[in-house]
């Protein structure tokens, strides 16, 4: 089958076609001339020549040997035969001269050749595979000897089958190919050896004349000059080439490894006179009718094109655009359009051929597809006429109206691709001509990508054509002169393309090429306009950015036959991107630019996703190392509004992932050099050339990790190599604060902005960073920050969002840091949020005032904004105010004076400042009371609790030793210490635990500020209330708590007393502020604001009463004051001023009067009249009040007694009416009022008999304490106070607190126990006063006496037994 007996004989008969061998092998024959000019005939004989007989005899035999059918013991026998013959061959050798070996090795070697090209004829695969691969490995060691002996076998077998000769070809091919040089001789012989059997018809058809024709493609190689004449010759024969020939051709110019340096243009040129000589065929019928066949010819696979067919496009092309004949061309072009557009190669060389013709007939070319466009097939393929065009041929051809498809409708569906490709193919071949046409061109690229059946074919095809037009644009020079009206619409176009891209795939390069045409559009005229250029920027980096990991998008290729490198191709993608950013600064180089730029990449970097965020920083840097390298930004540009990149970039230093923060310090490090390289080349300065990429090893040797978007991270080496910038070899840390040091007052308020806003991420990590960033930034400039009122109010906005409390910790630290500086203006912002104030806000206050410097700057704010007393912007008819309004910062500093208090990073602050704070509180009560507002509901007096604050408050040490040990009471939130009662273990106690002190900078949970805000009036009371508690002056709290004194303060009527009630207690209780008050008081004295006037009036003749006065202001001095005083324009302080002249310290003669005056006084407490009763006690009280420090001592005992008589007043024995009650009630509640005076008066003397009456009263005053009278309870309770006091009792604050508030059993318990623990030696008094009220008409009185009773101790009630069992 395969030749083999042919074969045989052939080798038989060699030896008589010596001759013929001769003419048809070169070499030999050239040796065969020399051999005939020798004389002596000594020349050697070719060895091909000499051994040809021999060896075909021996491979006869071989062949007549029975060969296993097995190719593996085929291939064992053949091998050692080779060997054998070799060793005997060089053992022979070696006997035998130098030259004679060297003849045997080359006959043996080309007997080794000759059979393997015979074993060539094989079926075994394997084994024909090891033979080519032995032959070729010859071949690069003797290519000749390789050739002559392929020449002389194909010579010598000319009968061979076609299979056998095709594998020949093969291996010629590689011999050929392998050879550094072909002689002249070998190029014709195996050129017309190729000839010949390139349009021999076999049974292998095609496969045999291509391999034939790479024979002639190898020797083109080494001289395919020679060839393409032989070509040129058989295409112009006036025949139509044979498709060989056009393979060859085809290949010559597709491939131009064929080719030296230079020698592919001369190809080309001479291809295009070829072309030229060829238009003559044009007008011939048959070779125009076999070229259309030939281009219509359906292939073979139509994912690829075959060569000839592919040069057949090109040749056509290149005829048409030779010819002169316009209309020739025209009706060749439509003819060529009415074809096929099925296949994607076909129209690819339809578009190719018309490219080629409009290089020179470009106006015909235009209008032929302007024809083909309008002809009916393209309108039925187009979009906006599928409904209607369907239907109609669905009625005449009988179709489905539905799908209306036939091979009809496949032949014409995609000839708008083609139509878009051959205009692209238009603008390559025009080259300068086509500017001209640029805006017509695009409108119809335009036009069918609106209204064509949208499908990935199309879309390939219109980015093929507009990359081909735009290059052609971007190559010409003269485009710069151009404007180009289209761009407009194709960019939208573009982006229409993008965003149908799915987003979860990356399986072709539209992006990247879609990215490239924008990028080259962009440069075009006219520029583009901001929201052009913004939406362009959203749409590509949304494309590209929101991909998904690489790893999810390998796995949306794994069914494909040929996946794509999704590396690859995203790498190319983020190249394109990047150049799209670059392409956008080059033609704008402005800081505005940048910041356009920049301001669509900062959503990314913030993206909850780590590979968005990757990607978003990767683009970043690679711009900013773009920018720092070219140098191309205006030096005369200033950056403004890269605070919000620093910062950016600054938060993702801290990124969890590895990679970005790599990144994000290389992008700092290219930042910082950018700002350097500004400022240098501002100032004639030289540039240092900047490194090209920081290295990627981390600080600690950690190896890098990504966030996906790189397949395989390359390991770190041991040792990293840094570039030689400085920059690039700090801590993130220390990039950003060498970034800070170059940046203005605006870009820094920039990166706050960013970092603020930062602190409201849902990202753990950027909450983090960002509150490093902004305390690192206020921390090193935040001296020089402005607009810090916006930026606490920000951060007071985020702070309710942070949930990490050492973010949080931080965020507070910064305020106090800002504070240090910007303390007005931030008290200012803080007071619009906090009306009503939050536990956020509050925090922000106690950090405001976390050093002590600030804090007393921030309450001197605070009194300076609540002296401005603007009114509120609500009515003032009595109806609410409205709560959209915002409350004036007067009213919000009072408010916040109030709350501050009980911080305890205020506390040294309010203590210092007490006295201010206590006039800026009285002179607010009175301008509330001027206001007229609404109040709220007075709570009942008895007892008169303070109103609830906001917040919770810091637990404040007591102010005296506990010597016991007591369990808590509720105490009043405005009160400063932790209440303590002594334990008793028989009796049910329900302590309240001590809360810890919370941190100055920890929020105070739960208890957020209340819906319905307190009133101003109320608020200032309070205020005036926890000013006392918190500061120490708990005593002058007691007085007017236990007195009922603070509802004094709810009139503009008793105003004024309460104001004297409040210093008197300041008087009594020798309070140390009492010289510090009255030096803050007499400025007051002057001021424009009458309540202020007034207030220091009331204080000051109240103060007068204190000797400790006349250290600061001496008594002329004092004289002074109140008689400049009689000149104020109020009413009001004029008469003050003149009842503070008629005190006695300025009169000392009125000492004698007043005391002469008490026994008459004493006298009236036994009127019948008791209305006249209780005004005498008062004016009795008056009197005491008036002597101040010389009270008569000589007439206590006797007011001590008469007053004390008057605690059990019961009148008459009959029942008693009431009026006769309430009457006899005033005298009870007048008398202990009197003898609390007086035991007031003579506190600091020892008086013995004055402390018997005080400890005779104990008893009543305790039982009065459940006395059916209100006002009796007050006095009682007040008294009860004074005389614990005068006998100095210890925890006298608790004893206060419990007398306040307490009512329950632990209340009386500390009571009775007080009592018995301080009054051991009065214990028999006691118990038979006690023992008399179990008598009382008052049931409440007669228990509590009982109860009193039965917590005698045992040891006690022994020894009065008879008395008790007496009563």
């Amino acid at each position: 089958m395969d030749g083999q007996h042919s074969e045989k004989s052939q080798s038989d008969t060699t030896a008589d076609r010596t001759s013929s061998a001769m003419s048809q092998n070169p070499r030999a024959a050239q040796r065969q001339a020399g051999t005939r000019g020798n004389p002596e005939g000594d020349a050697p004989c070719p060895a091909s020549h000499r051994i040809s007989s021999p060896i075909s005899r021996s491979m006869k035999d071989l062949s007549c040997m029975k060969v296993p059918q097995d190719p593996a013991h085929r291939d064992k026998q053949a091998h050692p035969t080779t060997i054998l013959l070799c060793k005997s061959r060089s053992s022979q050798a070696a006997l035998m001269p130098k030259e004679h070996k060297m003849f045997m090795e080359e006959a043996y070697n080309a007997a080794i050749c000759f059979k393997m090209l015979r074993d060539l004829n094989g079926s075994d695969p394997l084994h024909l595979k090891y033979i080519i691969k032995k032959i070729k490995g010859m071949a690069y060691r003797a290519p000749n000897l390789v050739l002559e002996t392929i020449h002389d076998y194909l010579v010598d077998n000319p009968e061979i089958s076609s299979r056998h000769k095709f594998r020949l070809f093969h291996v010629l091919e590689a011999v050929i190919e392998a050879s550094n040089s072909l002689e002249e001789a070998w190029q014709k012989s195996f050129m017309q050896l190729a000839l010949e059997n390139m349009t021999k018809s076999t049974e292998l058809e095609e496969v045999y004349q291509d391999a034939a024709s790479d024979v002639l493609l190898a020797i083109c190689r080494h001289s395919w000059r020679m060839v393409a004449q032989h070509l040129e010759t058989e295409v112009l024969t006036g025949v139509f080439p044979h498709r060989s020939l056009l393979y060859v051709m085809g290949i010559l110019t597709s491939n131009e490894a064929i080719f030296n340096e230079g020698e592919k243009a001369c190809w080309e040129e001479q291809l295009a006179q070829l072309a030229v000589k060829s238009v003559q065929f044009l007008n011939t019928d048959m070779w125009s009718k076999e070229l259309l066949l030939a281009l219509t010819k359906p292939d073979r696979t139509h994912q690829e094109q075959p060569p000839e067919k592919a040069f057949l496009f090109i040749y056509y092309g290149l005829i048409l655009q030779a010819e002169d004949n316009s209309t020739t061309v025209r009706t060749h072009l439509r003819t060529l359009l009415d074809t096929s557009h099925q296949w994607p190669k076909q129209r690819e060389g339809i578009a190719l051929t018309i490219g080629l013709a409009a290089a020179r007939h470009l106006d015909h070319v235009w209008a032929v597809l302007e024809q083909f466009g309008r002809s009916t097939p393209i309108k039925w393929s187009l979009h906006s006429f599928c409904l209607k065009g369907r239907v109609r041929r669905a009625l005449t051809l009988h179709l489905c109206p539905r799908c209306g498809q036939n091979a009809e409708d496949l032949q014409w569906k995609w000839a708008s691709s083609t139509i878009l490709l051959s205009y692209g193919q238009m603008a390559v071949r025009a080259k300068a001509h086509i500017l001209p046409w640029v805006d017509n061109i695009l409108s119809r690229m335009v036009f069918y990508f609106h209204y064509s059946s949208w499908d990935e074919t199309l879309k390939q095809s219109f980015l093929s054509a507009v990359l081909m037009l735009v290059g052609a644009v971007s190559r010409n020079e003269g485009a710069h002169s151009y404007e180009f009206s289209q761009v407009s619409e194709l960019l939208d176009c573009l982006m229409v393309l993008m965003e149908k891209e799915p987003r979860d795939t990356l399986c072709t390069p539209t992006r990247q090429q879609t990215i490239h045409i924008i990028s080259s559009l962009c440069k075009l005229r006219p520029p583009l306009d901001l929201e052009k250029k913004s939406q362009l920027l959203s749409t590509c980096l949304h494309s590209v950015l929101a991909l998904p990991l690489l790893d999810v998008l390998e796995k949306h290729t794994c069914l494909f036959l040929e996946p794509p490198n999704i590396q690859t191709l995203y790498n190319k993608t983020s190249s394109a991107l990047d150049q799209l950013l670059q392409s956008f600064i080059m033609q704008s180089p402005t800081t505005d630019e940048l910041h356009l730029l920049l301001s669509h990449l900062y959503p990314w970097l913030a993206s909850e996703k780590a590979q968005e965020r990757q990607r978003a920083v990767d683009r970043s840097t690679a711009l900013l190392r773009f920018l720092s390298h070219s140098h191309s930004l205006d030096p005369k540009e200033d950056f403004r509004r890269i605070g919000q990149l620093v910062g950016m970039l600054g938060i993702l230093c801290q990124d969890p992932d590895r990679a970005i923060q790599q990144s994000s310090v290389e992008g700092l490090g290219h930042l910082y050099q950018l700002l350097i390289s500004q400022t240098a080349r501002a100032a004639p300065m030289v540039n240092a050339q900047a490194p090209k990429q920081l290295s990627p090893a981390s600080v600690d040797g950690a190896p890098v990790w990504s966030s996906g978007d790189q397949k395989t991270a390359p390991p770190t080496p041991p040792e990293m190599t840094f570039p030689k910038d400085h920059i690039f070899q700090l801590d993130s840390s220390q990039v950003i604060k060498e970034v800070m040091k170059h940046l203005t007052k605006a870009e820094l308020t920039d990166l706050i902005w960013t970092a603020i806003e930062g602190l409201g991420s849902a990202s753990p990590f950027r909450v983090q960073a960002a509150a490093d960033m902004l305390l690192t930034t206020i921390r090193e400039h935040g001296a020089k920050l402005e607009t810090v009122a916006n930026l606490g109010r920000a951060i007071h906005l985020q702070l309710c969002s942070v949930c990490i409390p050492q973010a949080k910790e931080k965020a507070l630290h910064a305020i106090t840091l800002l504070a240090q500086n910007h303390t007005p203006e931030l008290v200012a912002t803080f007071l619009d949020f906090s009306v009503p104030l939050d536990s956020h806000a509050f925090c922000l206050w106690r950090a405001l005032g976390a050093e002590q410097p600030v804090s007393r700057q921030v309450l001197a704010v605070l009194l300076a904004w609540l002296q401005e007393r603007a009114l509120p912007p609500g009515p003032r008819d009595g109806s609410p105010q409205p709560k959209d309004k915002p409350c004036p910062r007067s009213l919000a500093a009072m408010n916040m004076l109030h709350e501050l208090q009980f911080a305890r990073e205020f506390k040294k602050a309010v203590q210092e400042a007490f006295p201010q704070l206590l006039l800026a509180l009285l002179a607010q009560l009175h301008y509330t009371l001027e206001l007229h507002l609404p109040q709220e509901p007075h709570l009942p007096q008895e007892p008169l609790l303070p109103q609830e604050p906001h917040l919770p408050r810091e637990p404040h040490l007591p102010q005296e030793p506990h010597l016991l040990q007591e369990p808590h009471l509720p105490r009043e939130p405005h009160l400063p210490q932790e209440l303590h009662l002594p334990q008793e273990p028989h009796l049910p106690q329900e302590p309240h635990l001590p809360q810890e002190p919370r941190s100055a900078l920890e929020p105070q949970p739960g208890h957020e500020a209340p819906e319905a805000m307190p009133s101003p009036h109320s608020t200032s009371l309070e205020a005036l209330k926890s000013l006392l508690s918190t500061t120490g002056h708990w005593q002058d709290f007691a007085h007017l708590e236990l007195q009922g004194g603070w509802k004094l303060f709810s009139t503009i009527d008793t105003y004024p007393q309460g104001v004297s009630l409040l210093a008197r207690a300041m008087v009594q209780n020798h309070c140390k502020q009492i010289k510090a008050v009255t030096s803050q008081l007499l400025p007051n004295l002057q001021s424009k604001e009458a309540r202020e006037r007034k207030v220091a009036i009331l204080i000051l003749t109240e103060f007068l009463y204190s000797p400790t006065l006349l250290e600061v202001l001496p008594r002329q001095a004092a004289l002074i004051v109140l008689a400049r005083s009689l000149r104020d324009p109020s009413p009001e302080v004029r008469v003050l001023s003149l009842q503070g002249l008629g005190n006695i310290l300025f009169h000392p003669e009125k000492e004698s009067l007043l005391r002469r005056q008490l026994p008459p006084f004493l006298d009236g407490f036994f009127q019948n009249n008791e209305q006249v009763v209780v005004q005498v006690m008062g004016t009795v009280s008056d009197v005491l009040h008036r002597l101040g420090a010389h009270s008569a001592a000589a007439q206590s005992l006797g007011v001590a007694i008469n007053a004390r008589s008057f605690f059990d007043d019961a009148g008459p024995s009959v029942t008693p009416s009431p009026r006769d009650l309430q009457e006899r009630d005033g005298i009870r509640a007048a008398a202990m009022a009197l003898f609390g005076d007086l035991v007031a008066a003579m506190a600091g003397k020892e008086l013995s008999s004055l402390r018997t009456q005080v400890h005779q009263s104990m008893v009543p005053l305790f039982l009065h304490l459940k006395d059916h009278c209100p006002g009796v309870v007050t006095q009682a309770k007040f008294t009860l106070y004074r005389c614990a006091v005068l006998l100095r009792w210890r925890l006298r604050h608790t004893l206060f607190c419990t007398l306040a508030w307490e009512r329950g059993l632990s209340a009386r318990h500390f009571l009775w126990t007080c009592l018995m623990t301080h009054s051991q030696e009065e214990f028999g008094i006691h118990l038979a006063q006690a023992l008399s009220y179990l008598h009382s008409r008052h049931r409440h009185i007669k228990t509590w006496a009982a109860l009193f009773i039965g917590r005698v101790p045992d040891g006690e009630q022994r020894r009065h037994k008879p008395a008790v069992l007496h009563f």
